[in-house]
């Protein structure tokens, strides 16, 4: 009788022994598992807002970042700049009033931007992905004395103004994209975060 109470106790003890090995085994098989359901350090970066210091931008002159592996410009508008924007007549434009989602809902629909001194473009144009050249002089030579300041794609000769909205008769079916933004501060510009969420 005391062999068989020996023997039960033993078996409850290796039962029990073998549950717990069992149990750790498991979580040190999944959480290796798991963790790689994670995206890596690197793609977490590429989709991370941007912050840019916009502070020794200097009116009319425009800086390029970086935000997702594409160019963002963003530009310094004079009272000029501003002024010939909100100057052209709709019917040279397809999409004068923004009304296609190629930007967040709290940017000035005719400006485009947040800040009227300011714009924020991704820099690639709607066509076929090449990266028009920025043209902020009034009536250049080659563009015609109507020519209003913005962007050539010297691809296939599409044309923005510069506040990204295209203009009629060219290859681009789109204004360009506007990323969600928002200022930290006066100087501060932070790309890939909404206004609304800060």
């Amino acid at each position: 009788m005391s062999d068989q109470a020996v023997n039960r106790g033993r078996r409850r003890f290796l039962v029990s022994a073998t549950t717990v090995v069992g149990a750790v085994g498991v979580v040190g098989i999944a959480t290796p598992f798991l963790a790689s359901w994670q995206p890596s350090a690197r793609a977490r970066a590429a989709g991370a807002p941007v912050t840019a210091d916009i502070s020794r931008l200097a009116p009319g002159q425009q800086m390029t970042i970086e935000w997702r592996g594409k160019p963002v410009w963003v530009v310094r508008r004079t009272p000029e700049m501003i002024a010939n924007i909100r100057a052209i007549p709709p019917a040279e434009l397809q999409d004068p009033e923004s009304l296609r989602p190629q930007q967040p809902p709290y940017v000035d629909a005719v400006l485009r931007s947040i800040k009227p001194e300011y714009v924020v473009l991704v820099g690639i144009c709607t066509h076929l992905g090449c990266s028009p050249g920025y043209r902020p002089e009034i009536g250049a030579a080659d563009l015609g004395a109507d020519w209003p300041g913005g962007y050539l794609c010297a691809c296939h000769g599409s044309k923005f103004d510069l506040a990204g909205r295209v203009f009629t008769g060219v290859p681009a079916p789109s204004n360009l994209e506007v990323p969600p933004h928002r200022y930290e501060s006066e100087q501060v510009l932070v790309v890939g975060v909404d206004e609304e969420a800060a």
